[in-house]
């Protein structure tokens, strides 16, 4: 009896301390909730509202500072490798990325970093990594599919023996993959793409592949961090001057030699134009009629041509233009007359030090980057000619919010540039039809052009990616 009335008092004490453990639990818990309670307040009694304010600019900036979250891995049962190298300049090594991630996603294969063109005209020996950030590349993704930076030893070891490789056929549809590649794949363990420009369809895809093909262009293909500085540099620079313009003028030697397009050109730059397309195998077009294709609307406009046509479009002295290209055929002398019309006529390399540049200096590619990125900023985006570079700055613009691309038309322009030079139109009538012909060519949202049969012709689907262009894209800002 003694010993149970001893127990007694101790059992009521330690049920009232587990009563108040859990009270006081509970009250933690509440607290915290509603936003009351911080872990640092307990141990710091005299901080007060000026303590919990600073704990919330902390955590403001802790948030700010870390990582993001990653998105949740997708696991699946992969049926290969694939490897890729990329060819042509940055824009088309670009759709061809984004092309590679949606063709690995729908086979279900491990993607391997792409391999960029380095033996191109402009001979840049940029890696994947010296371009785009890898990181988050690869993480932005890992809910879609496994990217990784190079082939397991065994089968590195396996593919010098022998390496199956191939160039996908082009304008090819899922159904090409699914039923001619992916058996190759899994026979082979890993498969090599040779080429990588237009290997998908414009058109006819399911939504849910032409939607991931946005989200590697849009979200995934982030540029370095050295790049993306510089290049916010660049636009802030520029947007303190006030609004401004850029004009894509690609008059440069390689696009000229390519295309044969020798307008306004000299009888010796003809024929250095001319020797140099001979010199490269796989330029397939050797004899070509240059003022034919200029009829055609198949040459670039050259810097004279195009100093009338911004003229006649309105664009006054005044215009601050930032000119994204790379070394102008004929240099300083082929933009005389441009520079005379607007004297406020910049580029990078007038913008930022010897010093900033000098990293990106014999690497067209990265430079490319950095003109990329003004380009999407522009108040105005202008192209001389539809190359890579115009399609896909034009679909970026697009989506973030249909900003004014002027899109020339070039086979009406270069009617009315004949006709103006040659005294059949006045300066009124020429600048009046010019404005008339370009009121719809402004960067609008518009229904993609589809011609059966005919994909080269079609509208390409990086310029105007318009199953991503709604209430989940198009309209946010993501510069």
């Amino acid at each position: 009896m003694v010993a149970a009335a001893r127990r007694r008092p101790v059992w009521r004490w330690a049920m009232r301390a587990v009563a108040s453990a859990v009270v006081w639990t509970a009250v933690v818990q509440l607290a915290s909730i509603a936003g009351l309670w911080r872990p640092r307040v307990l141990a710091d009694c005299g901080g007060g509202a000026a303590g919990l304010a600073a704990l919330a600019g902390e955590d403001r900036v802790a948030a700010r500072l870390s990582p993001p979250a990653l998105v949740p891995r997708r696991v699946y049962r992969s049926n290969g490798y694939l490897l890729a190298t990329c060819n042509g300049g940055l824009n088309q090594m670009r759709a061809g990325i984004c092309d590679m991630v949606t063709i690995a996603r729908h086979l279900n294969l491990t993607l391997v970093l792409p391999e960029l063109d380095k033996r191109s005209f402009w001979a840049d020996p940029s890696d994947f990594g010296d371009i785009f950030d890898v990181k988050h590349f690869i993480n932005s993704l890992r809910d879609e599919l496994i990217i990784v930076k190079e082939l397991p030893l065994k089968l590195q070891l396996k593919i010098k023996r022998r390496l199956y490789s191939m160039p996908p056929v082009s304008w090819s549809n899922e159904t090409y993959y699914l039923k001619r590649v992916l058996p190759l794949a899994r026979k082979h363990k890993v498969i090599h793409f040779n080429r990588t420009d237009a290997r998908l369809a414009n058109n006819g895809l399911p939504v849910h592949l032409q939607m991931l093909r946005c989200r590697v262009n849009f979200q995934a293909l982030r540029f370095t961090p050295q790049i993306e500085a510089l290049g916010r540099k660049l636009i802030s620079t520029l947007q303190r001057s006030g609004q401004f313009v850029v004009l894509h003028l690609r008059y440069e030697m390689d696009m000229l030699s390519f295309s044969g397009c020798t307008h306004g050109c000299s009888e010796k730059e003809t024929k250095e134009l001319t020797r140099m397309r001979y010199a490269y195998p796989w330029w397939k077009e050797k004899e070509i009629d240059s003022e034919l294709k200029r009829l055609q609307g198949l040459c670039p406009l050259t810097p004279e041509e195009i100093t009338l046509v911004l003229k006649a479009l309105g664009f006054t002295k005044d215009t601050l233009i930032y000119i994204a290209s790379g070394e102008i055929y004929g240099g300083e002398r082929r933009l005389a007359t441009l520079k005379a019309a607007y004297p406020k006529l910049v580029r990078k390399e007038r913008l930022l030090s010897p010093d900033e540049l000098r990293p990106f200096q014999n690497h067209s590619t990265q430079m490319a980057a950095l003109d990329y990125m003004v380009s999407i900023a522009s108040d105005v985006f202008i192209p001389s000619y539809d190359g890579n570079m115009a399609r896909v700055v034009e679909g970026h613009r697009r989506y973030t919010g249909f900003r004014k691309t002027i899109l020339l038309d070039r086979v009406k322009l270069v009617e009315l540039l004949d006709l103006f030079k040659g005294g059949a139109l006045s300066w009124d009538e020429f600048s009046a039809a010019v404005m008339e012909a370009h009121q719809n060519r402004m960067g609008q949202p518009t229904d993609r052009r589809t011609i059966p049969g005919r994909p080269k012709e079609e509208d390409y689907f990086y310029a105007n990616p318009q199953e991503c262009l709604g209430s989940q894209g198009g309209l946010r800002d993501v510069s």
